[in-house]
């Protein structure tokens, strides 16, 4: 694992996040806007979790799923609650495996009230370590 490597990964989920603030910041959607929104959503937990592990690789430390990032990070104190973390993990498997309108909606609350912040969080954690370096 490179320094390159990672930052070109984070690059590409502050991307993604901008994408992200910009769906949580609309007041209603339509259908196709809310299908949006989620998996807008997927894609930037994908991204962080993945450039999260890509910084503990650098740092010496193997892991290979999202649990076991989420996990470390923790140790690492690069997240600060991982019950949230796998609550997010878990909405975006559901999400990502069973689309149904009231799944979505319900979805919509989750990601604009708990997971955007908490991305927001991490991703302001990873800009202060790519500063550093």
């Amino acid at each position: 694992m490179s320094e390159i490597h990672w930052k070109l990964r984070f690059e590409n989920l502050k991307k993604a996040f901008a994408r992200l603030e910009e769906a949580c910041s609309q007041e209603e959607y339509s259908e196709l806007e809310l299908a949006g929104l989620v998996q807008t959503y997927g894609f930037t937990f994908e991204l962080c979790w993945k450039t999260l592990k890509d910084v503990l690789a650098l740092e010496g430390y193997e892991v290979n799923s999202p649990r076991e990032t989420i996990r470390k990070a923790f140790e690492m104190s690069l997240i600060d609650d991982v019950d949230r973390w796998f609550n997010a993990l878990d909405s975006r498997n559901l999400l990502s495996h069973i689309y149904e309108e009231s799944t979505a909606q319900r979805s919509l609350n989750w990601i604009k009230n708990d997971f955007e912040p908490m991305l927001r969080q991490c991703v302001a954690t990873l800009h202060i370590r790519a500063e550093k370096e």
